[in-house]
């Protein structure tokens, strides 16, 4: 079983309207509810893929229920999420159906107690041994200490679980100094986590922040990582147009089933960099295009960069 972690679960909200015009009404003409959150995302895809998924977090209110009623359908998705007093957030995307850009509204979260934090750092204790590999996803709600993630990272590599960290800012550079096996931020957050905004200088500086290894998503660029066993570069054969949310989630998704899998690294980068450019073919998070995604994957370029390091 592989188990993600979403502290900050979301009900994601796409509206589609044929063009967005900022001080214009709009019609709408498609509306999406999806249980969401990083790691919620990173689980469906990952049940799309055949493992066996274990979601936790948090989650609380009417939009909670709602969260957690649209996550029962989802096959392979076993819902472990942890109650909390305050409501669940909601995150709104708006497409624009002529550009294909995506303008996104993340809420903050609900408050969460002392307690509440308590109770589901027990639950995660209690989840890991039954774990081949945790990945820690997205943002911190209001009241989680911002070092929450190094101390969920502590306790997986206490457990002997792999454990790969998706997030950022402050919360990203604690959560490498507690040694986290793979973090995968993007290009922005790899820049604020090392202060170099040269992709390769930059992962090895977070590699020696504490990471284990370092996979950076670069947008349509593709991947770049730095691990123990080598330096690689992914490159999709084109650029495809959509709707990016949750292309990330998708690189977690490759990376994790890759490590379950015991894959080399070359072959997680290209499984990971295929799935992203399937999901942003699809018209929301959490879902890719299996046709797309199966006729890249064999057109994925892995290099190596041990010559530029």
């Amino acid at each position: 079983m592989i188990l993600t972690v979403t502290v900050n679960t979301a009900l994601d909200i796409t509206y589609r309207v044929r063009s967005l015009r900022p001080h214009a009404s709009h019609r709408v003409s498609e509306v999406t509810e999806r249980p969401g959150g990083k790691g919620v995302n990173v689980a469906r895809v990952l049940a799309a893929l055949g493992h066996e998924v274990t979601v936790t977090g948090l989650t609380g209110g009417t939009t909670g229920r709602v969260v957690q009623q649209r996550l029962a359908a989802v096959p392979g998705v076993v819902d472990a999420l942890v109650p909390v007093s305050g409501a669940t957030r909601r995150t709104i995307s708006v497409v624009d159906e002529q550009t294909g850009d995506t303008t996104q509204l993340n809420e903050p979260g609900p408050m969460v107690t002392p307690t509440e934090w308590s109770a589901f750092q027990e639950a995660y204790e209690y989840l890991l041994p039954s774990a081949s590999a945790v990945a820690l996803c997205g943002s911190l709600p209001p009241g989680v200490p911002v070092g929450a993630y190094a101390g969920l990272v502590r306790t997986a590599r206490a457990a002997g679980v792999p454990v790969l960290l998706d997030t950022s800012g402050e919360a990203l550079r604690r959560g490498v100094a507690a040694r986290p096996d793979i973090i995968k931020p993007n290009a922005d957050e790899l820049a604020e986590l090392t202060g170099s905004h040269e992709p390769l200088r930059a992962t090895l500086d977070a590699r020696r922040r504490g990471a284990g290894a370092v996979v950076a998503s670069l947008g349509p660029e593709g991947l770049l990582a730095a691990t123990r066993e080598g330096r690689w570069r992914a490159t999709p054969p084109t650029s495809v147009r959509g709707n990016p949310t949750g292309a990330g989630d998708s690189v977690v998704a490759g990376l994790l089933s890759g490590l379950v899998e015991h894959l080399p690294w070359p072959t997680r980068l290209a499984r990971a960099t295929a799935l992203a450019a399937a999901t942003v073919t699809a018209p929301v998070a959490g879902k890719f295009d299996r046709r797309v995604y199966e006729g890249l994957l064999g057109q994925i370029r892995v290099t190596s960069e041990a010559s530029a390091a």
